[in-house]
């Protein structure tokens, strides 16, 4: 899922944690985007980290890790921490794992490691639902766009062949076969797209559906009650601006006079009561999302696993293997306990950095929306995999 965030930080809160170097790779350096898990060195835990779990928090963590293991067994783990051969055992207790056990499942088949320095930021997101329809019903309906036939990675007229390298960006091929950027947010709302890209419905709300492309999935609630569930399926190669930096910038949010809370609810208040500032301020992010239908259980995660409310969480995969479970203990105590790394998103990155899943309904969104909690983050990986680190 893409998403991402708009929100303050807070203060930091630090738990105490004692355990024993694994030299992994060097000794741990600055935090940097370009390094990995392997390179930072992990520490292990004694498993009394662990003693203080919630059984109803275990045993939706353990549901959620099932969905999660046949991609640990077969993915490669780009952090360098696990291969797929060590989810064998967890995953096979797993599978026959009695839920009344659930506390004792994570405490016998996995070793709780902490990652650098183990200090954790978490946001929150959550399953937006907005008012939209099939067809169009009002000349305002924002179009719901699919991926665009266009759309292609590709390397863009005029760049040098040293700068070649990895993958092309995300671009838009023209009928003469050159390659140029493609349609900001801008372009689009001015319908740049009509007749180029299928447009799986229409949103009733400009505002609602801005947050919905951040969230990168939600459902489409129909005038009828039929619910349209709609997942990201691409983007169109513009980077993300969070307009909540900018409103910060320029003094719109904070706790003085004429100030909105550095919220999304705040952020939101701010675009409907200021709607042609606000429509301005939403076309500073060029990105734009293109969705996908979806059917069956909840939204999909990046490993292509439903994510579920209060169990899932998004993390940076160069730091925690997906399908790992995190023990996150924090100045918001709501998102304190076992989560399961089921997705990741562009604002997620770093060892430490995570965002909670909250499902859907008035409640996960106001969790979502406020969530900003420091504190520590330890993972848990499976035995086999902690043992071959520590040799």
């Amino acid at each position: 899922m893409q998403l991402r965030r708009l929100l303050p930080l807070l203060a930091l809160g630090l738990l105490a944690s004692c355990g024993r170097l694994i030299p992994v790779g060097t000794s741990p350096p600055p935090v940097a985007v370009a390094a990995s898990a392997s390179q930072l060195g992990v520490i292990a835990l004694s498993a009394s980290v662990l003693e203080g779990l919630d059984h109803a928090n275990a045993s939706a963590a353990l549901g959620a890790f099932r969905t999660s293991c046949s991609v640990a067994e077969r993915r490669e783990d780009v952090s360098g921490l696990t291969t797929p051969a060590d989810w064998a055992a967890p995953c096979d207790a797993a599978a026959a794992w009695p839920e009344a056990r659930a506390r004792e499942f994570f405490a016998t088949q996995f070793t709780p490691v902490r990652v650098g320095e183990g200090t954790a930021f978490a946001t929150g997101y959550f399953e937006p639902q907005i008012t939209g329809s099939r067809n169009r019903r009002s000349a305002s309906d924002v179009p719901i766009y699919g991926v665009p036939r266009d759309l292609e990675r590709c390397w863009r007229d005029g760049t040098p062949e040293s700068e070649r390298e990895g993958r092309a960006p995300l671009s838009r091929r023209l009928p003469d076969g050159r390659c140029v950027p493609h349609f900001t947010r801008a372009e689009i709302e001015a319908g740049a797209l009509d007749g180029s890209a299928p447009v799986l419905g229409y949103a009733s709300d400009a505002v609602e559906f801005f947050f919905l492309q951040i969230q990168g999935s939600g459902r489409v609630r129909t005038p009828e009650g039929a619910i349209i569930r709609i997942g990201y399926a691409g983007q169109n190669g513009h980077s993300y601006t969070g307009i909540g930096a900018v409103m910060r910038e320029r003094g719109l949010l904070g706790d003085g006079p004429g100030q909105y809370a550095g919220s999304m609810q705040g952020i939101m208040q701010y675009l409907r009561e200021n709607p042609r500032d606000g429509a301005d301020l939403m076309r500073m992010n060029e990105s734009w999302v293109f969705f996908r239908e979806l059917t069956g259980e909840g939204p999909i995660g990046s490993i292509g696993v439903p994510v579920r409310g209060r169990s899932s969480v998004a993390v940076d995969p160069r730091f925690v293997p997906y399908g790992a479970p995190v023990l996150l203990d924090l100045d918001r105590q709501v998102a304190n306990g076992l989560w399961v790394a089921q997705d990741t998103g562009g604002a997620i990155r770093g060892p430490n950095r995570f965002d909670t899943f909250w499902g859907a309904g008035t409640e996960a969104r106001e969790i979502a929306g406020g969530m900003s909690g420091r504190g520590q983050a330890v993972v848990l990986l499976p035995r086999a995999a902690a043992n071959r680190l520590a040799r």
